[in-house]
């Protein structure tokens, strides 16, 4: 079978950057506390855990004098300076691209805004992103569907700011409908390079072959949204590894197109094209 690899795709900027600490943190100190898995995939998560990484939920379970790591989705201001306090030595793996969200939601309110984050709620970089938000003039939305109309048109202006993983698309809609609702939106489009970049990707690669396969992990939100952007398109199936690859799934196709999410190794993005590439049409 045919294979065409979208590019860029792969491990990000940020990602690479904040392993990069760990891997030198490891290797220094021997065990390293992380706020949270530093990456939405197992067997990279496995490995560091042999070399010393250990994962935690609150700094208050970092040992008093332990070395603590903060990954790329970056964390809110108070968990930083509880960290701190707990630590002997804080690597900070926040990507710059999510701290530059951080300072411009901060900024936004200083300046008296109303700030609304575009993102999911739930998600760690926009949990931390809110933690940096002075005051209680926050929101997330998710979707144009969930903003509160009736309360955002009591604030004289809003600032939007937007989780670096987002689609452009969900972005541009909710801008659209705040427009319409204040007298001032300021709009910072936090979005990050390389997520347009891997979005724009799959939009091309899905025009150019019969489907998509988008290898990442199902808990990654970068991940999720290059398989929406493909399917949105045509056929697309997300794999793992290997051994989510389904064979009847291929039949009737004669090229493939493989992308993959920003935590997601080159060895396994290579795994899966060799697959592919064995598999007889």
């Amino acid at each position: 079978m045919k294979v065409k690899v979208a590019f860029p795709t792969g491990f990000c900027f940020g990602v690479r950057r904040a392993l990069k600490a760990l891997e030198e943190a490891l290797a220094a100190h021997g065990e390293v506390y992380s706020l949270g898995s530093p990456i939405h995939n197992e067997r990279v998560v496995e490995e560091m855990v042999s070399k010393g990484l250990r994962l935690v939920e609150d700094p208050e379970e970092v040992p008093p004098g332990g070395v603590s790591f903060v990954r790329a989705h970056g964390v809110s201001a108070a968990t930083m300076e509880a960290l701190k306090v707990r630590s002997s030595l804080v690597v900070d793996g926040t990507c710059p691209f999510v701290r530059r969200v951080q300072m411009k939601a901060k900024e936004l309110a200083s300046e008296g805004y109303a700030v609304v984050v575009v993102g999911d709620p739930t998600h760690p970089e926009v949990v931390g992103i809110v933690g940096h938000v002075p005051g209680d003039k926050v929101f997330v939305v998710a979707s144009r569907g969930e903003i509160k109309v009736d309360l955002f048109k009591s604030f004289g202006k809003i600032g939007v700011v937007c989780q670096t993983t987002n689609r452009v698309e969900a972005f541009k809609e909710v801008v659209s409908e705040l427009v319409g609702l204040v007298e001032e939106v300021k709009v910072h489009n936090t979005i990050c390079d390389a997520t347009a970049a891997r979005q724009e990707a799959v939009r091309r690669l899905a025009a150019e072959v019969d489907a998509v396969v988008v290898v990442g992990s199902r808990s990654s939100a970068n991940t999720r949204k290059l398989l929406e952007i493909a399917s949105s398109l045509g056929e697309a199936l997300l794999v793992e590894d290997v051994s989510d690859l389904e064979r009847g799934w291929f039949r009737g196709k004669r090229e493939i197109g493989v992308a993959a999410g920003a935590s997601t190794p080159d060895c396994l993005i290579e795994k899966v094209v060799e697959e592919l590439e064995g598999i007889e049409v």
